[in-house]
């Protein structure tokens, strides 16, 4: 889980719109390891003032397509949807924050029709549930039963079970104080229920958003200015974005991160990585810095079309 708490920026960030974007190329809700239902999101966003946004929930595709099928109780939020995903690739090589084994590759405008790519999703959320259903085993073993904590949760509506859900339901037990508490102690890698992830690695990850229309973007990636190697490694495969405006990166980070989006001539995506366990959506938002500039030649990099109104 990559979302962190940070204090609001400075004035540097004040003078380069921190709260004012129009747009979200990446949050997630409780079809993977988010809080909020799909529609929930759509409606806080909307009130926080964005009207583009891609829901990027892990490994699949639920929450675009319940908010895109009209039918009694369809709700109007003049919101523009982007069809997206998260895909948590898994690597054996270490390069900064993807010392845990893992680089994580936004897929912005998929075709949520491509069956190619769904059936690649629902091997990744396979490997996701015998991963989830391990690391409860695990925690069993070290009489940390969250048990009858996770049979309070409806698992059925979450399509990519992840270890939030586990630490969410340590905090019920009494076993951990936060979520961040239960992952630096008990399910963050090397601690005592880990179980490493498998699936598609990077580069499988990245040819299945771009055989499926959408655009591979490497997500969270402070450490890129320093990556050059393996940025050029991963273009040469098809990647072609770089979150360069996550919401936890302070100017210089965004700064540096968008120099080298630039210079390889990727395209520039950004978001809050909104989970939900910190607080609503707005005080998330507030903190997210994504000039109009961004905006317009993300929007103008995504497959004709597949921008839905909800």
């Amino acid at each position: 889980m990559t979302q962190r708490h940070r204090p609001r920026g400075s004035g540097q960030d004040e003078e380069a719109g921190a709260g004012s974007a129009t747009a979200d190329l990446h949050t997630h809700t409780l079809r993977s390891d988010g809080v909020l239902e799909p529609d929930q999101l759509v409606r806080q966003a909307s009130e926080s003032g964005v009207r583009l946004l891609a829901i990027a929930d892990h490994d699949n595709l639920a929450a675009f397509r319940e908010l895109t099928t009209s039918g009694p109780g369809a709700v109007a939020h003049g919101i523009e949807l982007v069809p997206a995903v998260e895909i948590n690739a898994v690597t054996a090589r270490s390069w900064g924050s993807v010392a845990d084994g893992e680089i994580h590759v936004l897929g912005l405008g998929v075709d949520p029709e491509d069956d190619g790519f769904e059936a690649a999703l629902a091997r990744q959320r396979s490997a996701r549930r015998d991963r989830f259903d391990a690391m409860v085993g695990r925690l069993r073993d070290l009489e940390l039963s969250i048990d009858a904590q996770l049979e309070r949760i409806d698992l059925s509506g979450d399509d990519a079970l992840g270890r939030p859900t586990i630490a969410r339901a340590l905090m019920a037990a009494g076993f951990a104080t936060s979520v961040e508490d239960a992952f630096e102690r008990l399910i963050g890698r090397g601690m005592p229920a880990y179980v490493p992830r498998t699936g598609l690695d990077p580069v499988a990850a990245i040819r299945a958003i771009r055989a499926a229309g959408g655009l591979a973007s490497l997500a969270h990636f402070p450490e890129a200015p320093e990556q050059m190697p393996l940025l050029r490694e991963l273009i040469a495969e098809g990647l072609n974005g770089l979150e360069s405006h996550h919401r936890s990166f302070d100017p210089d980070v965004r700064a540096a991160v968008s120099a080298v989006a630039r210079e390889l001539l990727l395209v520039e995506t950004g978001g809050t990585d909104y989970h939900g366990d910190l607080g609503p959506y707005a005080e998330s938002h507030v903190e997210l810095v994504l000039p109009d500039t961004i905006v317009r030649a993300a929007r103008a990099a995504l497959e004709p079309g597949r921008i839905e109104t909800v």
